[in-house]
């Protein structure tokens, strides 16, 4: 199975939404001075580009992103903020050394092949005493709609196992995330966990998009049958944890990273 990543519209009821709030928080812990140069690795759709547009008044702002999808979304939803988008790969940063005061990244680290050139990129387009920061979602751990998702695929389809992001990708725990930065040459580690609530009216709202097919849970559940489909979304029913309402109140928890150049 290859992770889809074309369509901002199907993205942002999966997981966009959540990935706003931990933008918020997340650019909350770096407190960083008004009116410096950012750069966002891996934009997709513009959450995290957004929150800094609107909480930091950069001087200037840049985000690259893979995908042309994801940045038609994220330019119809930035408008005329001024943030400069282009296509291009983590692991080969098109922008000149020391270019930035901050280069930050959200929820894409653990789809880059090589972790390591895509860290060493950061550090490289960093200027000295500034910082590169991301977070990733806590695949194995709470990141809860994805968890339950998973836990209830493996129960019914052994194949799900290796298809869970939780072991797809150990590199979204704090200390290989500290020891990523520290390779790449950069001091003053810290991590911090991220917890956004996300609340689903009904169990519609949890279940709707993962039929968009974007991303890897959902990819795997539109990859299945009808008839497996349905016993998916039938044990999921059956086993989240369902308020008086009809709501379900998860929690989105991200693991965040920072370092600074010396």
């Amino acid at each position: 199975m290859q992770d889809r990543w074309s369509s901002g519209d199907f993205y942002e009821p999966y997981v966009g939404r959540w990935s706003r709030l931990v933008a918020h928080e997340f650019l909350g812990w770096l407190n960083a001075p008004l009116a410096l140069d950012w750069l966002d690795v891996g934009c997709g759709t513009g959450a995290l580009t957004e929150a800094i547009a609107e909480r930091c008044a950069p001087e200037r702002l840049a985000g690259v992103d893979p995908s042309d999808g994801f940045l038609d979304f994220a330019r119809q939803r930035l408008g005329r903020r001024g943030v400069k988008l282009q296509k291009a790969d983590a692991q080969n940063l098109p922008f000149a050394e020391a270019a930035f005061d901050r280069v930050v990244s959200g929820l894409v680290l653990n789809f880059v092949p090589d972790h390591r050139r895509a860290a060493a990129e950061m550090a490289r387009v960093v200027r000295s005493g500034g910082e590169v920061a991301l977070y990733v979602w806590d695949y194995a751990g709470r990141m809860e709609l994805m968890r339950h998702f998973w836990d209830a695929a493996a129960a019914l389809d052994p194949r799900a196992r290796e298809l869970d992001e939780g072991r797809r990708f150990p590199i979204c725990r704090p200390e290989p995330l500290r020891e990523l930065l520290e390779a790449a040459g950069l001091a003053e580690t810290e991590t911090r966990a991220i917890d956004a609530p996300s609340v689903f009216r009904d169990f519609d709202d949890y279940w709707t998009p993962f039929l968009g097919g974007q991303a890897p849970a959902p990819g795997y559940c539109m990859l299945l049958d009808e008839k497996a489909r349905e016993a998916l979304r039938k044990r999921l029913q059956a086993s989240l944890p369902t308020q008086s309402d009809g709501s379900i109140h998860l929690i989105a928890r991200a693991w965040a990273v920072r370092g600074r150049k010396g």
